[in-house]
């Protein structure tokens, strides 16, 4: 079962995704801040990082790099998760180490694909 650690503030959000990914038959790590999901992503492992961008304190462009600096998250697979989807955003998230990008609001219906192809086979 692959692992995922989704870092998301907004309670509405988890929710939509933890579904989601239950329904994908993922095992789900939780976080609500970036601070958090950087210890869990060093200590889990997970297989992929869903990575919100606005986040409280450290955001997620920042989360994103210190994870791709350091040598045992790295090569975790981060995939940026926002609405705040102005036009430098995409290139932004894509410089600071993301491996790709999902708008908010997440398409329930292309979601689980969408995911599906940003793991490390």
């Amino acid at each position: 079962m692959k692992k995922v650690l989704v870092i998301e503030d907004n309670k509405i959000n988890m929710k939509l995704v933890r579904t989601l990914l239950q329904i994908g038959k993922y095992e789900i790590i939780e976080a609500e801040d970036a601070e958090t999901g950087i210890e869990l992503a060093k200590k889990e492992h997970p297989d992929m990082i869903l990575m919100d961008i606005q986040l409280p304190g450290i955001d997620g462009f920042e989360a994103t790099a210190i994870l791709k600096s350091q040598p045992d998250t790295k090569d975790i697979p981060i995939v940026a998760l926002t609405s705040y989807a102005m036009d430098g955003d995409k290139k932004k998230a894509k410089e600071v180490g993301c491996n790709g990008y999902i708008c908010k609001p997440i398409d329930t219906r292309t979601f689980l694909d969408e995911i599906q192809q940003f793991f490390s086979h």
